[in-house]
C-alpha cells in the first residue's frame, strides 16, 4: 500500500483528484491545501506527496521545503509534482528540492498514477512534454538564492521584510538586488520582476 499525500490550495480539483486516487488499487490517499502540508507530513509520514506547484497561495512560491523539511530525523517523503512548462523557474525549484516525478498538469491524469507508482520505488518520472520547460530552467541566470529574493520581492516584500525572512543584512539583500537586476538585463527592482515573471522565472 503506498501513501499518498495530495496537496493542493483549490478544494474543488483536489477533492476531486484525491477521490479519483482512491479508486486506484493500492493507494491510500489523504488531501491538504499547502498551509497544512507540514502538520500532515508530520501526522501520517506519507510515502509520496503529490503538490501541484502553482498552488501553493503565496505569489507562486511553493514551501517545498513543508514536504521535505530538512531538520535532522524528519520523515522525508519522495516527492512528485505537477507543473507546466511555461514555470522553468518552478521546475528548477522543486529540482533542487529533490522531486523524483514531474507531470505535466495539461496530461492525462493516469499518467499522475504512474509517476506515484514509479516514485514509490525510488525511480524517477518525467513527462516528456516538460523537456522544454527543464531546458529554459537550466538558462535561467539567477541562483537560487537570487530567486527566492526576487520572489519576496514580488510578493510585495520590502527589503527589511526580505532581509528577516531570508535571515540576512539589509546591505546583502540590496547586494543580490543590484545583482539580479545586472543578470536580468532590467532597468530597476520592478522591471527585473517583470522580465522573470514574463520568462516564467518566478
Amino acid at each position: 500500500m503506498i501513501r499518498v499525500l495530495l496537496v493542493h490550495d483549490a478544494c474543488l480539483v483536489r477533492s476531486v483528484l484525491a477521490e479519483w486516487l482512491r479508486g486506484e488499487p493500492g493507494l491510500r490517499v489523504d488531501e491538504t491545501p499547502w498551509r497544512g502540508a507540514r502538520g500532515r507530513v508530520r501526522a501520517i509520514r506519507p510515502d509520496v506527496c503529490a503538490a501541484d506547484l502553482e498552488s501553493s497561495g503565496s505569489h507562486g512560491v511553493p514551501p517545498l521545503a513543508d514536504l521535505r523539511p530538512a531538520e535532522p530525523g524528519a520523515h522525508q517523503p519522495r516527492l512528485v509534482v505537477l507543473a507546466g512548462a511555461n514555470r522553468p523557474g518552478l521546475l528548477k525549484r522543486a529540482a533542487e528540492a529533490g522531486a523524483l516525478g514531474y507531470v505535466d498538469k495539461e496530461g492525462a491524469p493516469e499518467r499522475l498514477v504512474r509517476a506515484i507508482r514509479r516514485v514509490a520505488e525510488g525511480e524517477r518520472f518525467i513527462d516528456n512534454s516538460l523537456g522544454f520547460g527543464f531546458l529554459k530552467a537550466a538558462e535561467i541566470p539567477l541562483t537560487r538564492r537570487e530567486l527566492s529574493v526576487l520572489e519576496l520581492a514580488a510578493g510585495g516584500a520590502s527589503v527589511a521584510e526580505i532581509a528577516g525572512r531570508l535571515h540576512l543584512s539589509h546591505g546583502t539583500v540590496r547586494n543580490y538586488m543590484a545583482a539580479i537586476t545586472r543578470k536580468t538585463g532590467a532597468r530597476n527592482r520592478v522591471d527585473a520582476i517583470r522580465i522573470s515573471q514574463g520568462e516564467g522565472w518566478l
